[in-house]
């Protein structure tokens, strides 16, 4: 496991220099770059799976690749696209700590219009899934979070991020 997790850290970081093999002074060509992602998607939902196993979490997983796991259940009607929710909310790394990044405590409740707002595009998502009062635990892997980049502020490049959710209302 140490090799290949050693793999994909000298893989990553030739990404992100650039795109170029920088110990052969050479371009990575395509082919080389979707093996690297391959491999970085699965381990990145390796450590996600496992992260969920010590927790004894009973997750769902979507084919887009979101974990979530409702510990309460609300009742009434499911958001659909075009509606617009308001989510209580804590965001924060899949690290030791499960750091604090974000919460709606210091920043608000979150509304938007479900498929149409400016939102991790696995909150569109994972939303849908639940009706009022519903809480739940999601786990966005990072290409429906943040992304390559993070957030540069508090969610470094390529993180998965598990977000703490209660739906409020529909509208």
């Amino acid at each position: 496991m140490f090799f290949v997790l050693s793999c994909v850290s000298k893989n990553k970081d030739n990404l992100l220099n650039n795109e170029i093999d920088l110990k052969n002074n050479r371009e990575l060509s395509t082919e080389e770059l979707i093996e690297i992602n391959k491999t970085w998607i699965r381990d990145e939902a390796f450590r996600i799976d496992d992260f969920c196993r010590r927790h004894s979490w009973p997750v769902k997983h979507t084919q887009t690749g979101v974990r979530y796991y409702i510990y309460k259940q609300g009742s009434g009607k499911y958001p659909k696209v075009d509606d617009v929710v308001e989510i209580e909310f804590k965001v924060r790394l899949l690290d030791a700590d499960t750091t604090l990044c974000y919460s709606s405590e210091e920043s608000g409740i979150a509304k938007f219009k479900v498929e149409k707002d400016y939102i991790e595009t696995g909150i569109h998502e994972a939303v849908t899934y639940l009706n009022i009062g519903s809480e739940a635990f999601v786990i966005l892997p990072h290409y429906l979070a943040h992304g390559l980049i993070g957030n540069a502020d508090k969610i470094p490049p390529l993180s998965p991020v598990l977000y703490e959710i209660k739906l409020l209302s529909i509208n």
